[in-house]
């Protein structure tokens, strides 16, 4: 007797990370930078200082602002902002979009200006029900405050719904707003002190789809 076949039980709603998660933001960081050493220490520098303000303050002011305090001419800002449009998804990102697309709303939840948000999204290729970005929220993940907006414009309650993060400081929010999480832990970060762990983490983004297509399974 065969076993009978298991029905995909999505989300009604994926909520992602954009620049972390499903894009490589940090291949154009260190490029503007001028060296892997040298992106990596103006991204911290800027995620310190964006975790640490949480209410909303201009996105590339605080990007100069890291860049300087590291060292870094301001052509540093002005060419990341000129890649920009070249910003690469992650192998598996399209893919699982597309994917996701018939069975789930899908949106965006980012630390980024409106203009900077909106153009990123676009290079996925996918028609985003939703995308919500910290200036638009008016605070910076991982207050709650950008995830429960989106929440509100999709209209699914947090236990309907998922989220796929790129960052470790994610967990800090999604854990107080009730949302699921898969962490696409793509250069192995770790886990802030303090931070819930997430229901799964992986280096890729393939073991996300079946981790959703079971989302609701009893």
């Amino acid at each position: 007797m065969s076993s009978p076949t298991a029905v995909p039980a999505y989300p009604r709603a994926v909520l992602f990370d954009l620049l972390t998660a499903l894009l490589d933001s940090w291949t154009i960081w260190n490029r503007a930078a001028g060296s892997e050493a040298a992106g990596r220490a103006w991204r911290a520098e800027y995620l310190r200082r964006t975790y640490g303000c949480g209410v909303y303050q201009p996105y590339e002011r605080l990007v100069q602002e890291a860049a300087s305090a590291v060292g870094l001419s301001a052509a540093a800002p002005a060419a990341l902002e000129a890649g920009w449009d070249e910003l690469p998804a992650w192998d598996g990102a399209r893919e699982l979009l597309q994917a996701l697309r018939p069975h789930c709303r899908l949106a965006v939840v980012t630390n980024c200006s409106a203009r900077l948000g909106q153009r990123a999204a676009g290079l996925l290729g996918v028609d985003w029900d939703v995308v919500v970005t910290s200036e638009e929220a008016g605070y910076y993940k991982p207050d709650p405050r950008p995830y429960e907006l989106a929440l509100a414009r999709l209209q699914v309650q947090p236990s309907e719904a998922a989220f796929v993060a790129g960052s470790g400081y994610d967990m800090f929010g999604t854990s107080k707003v009730g949302l699921r999480t898969y962490w696409h832990n793509r250069v192995g970060l770790t886990l802030p002190e303090g931070a819930a762990r997430p229901e799964l983490e992986s280096a890729r983004l393939e073991a996300a789809l079946p981790w959703l297509e079971r989302f609701n399974a009893a």
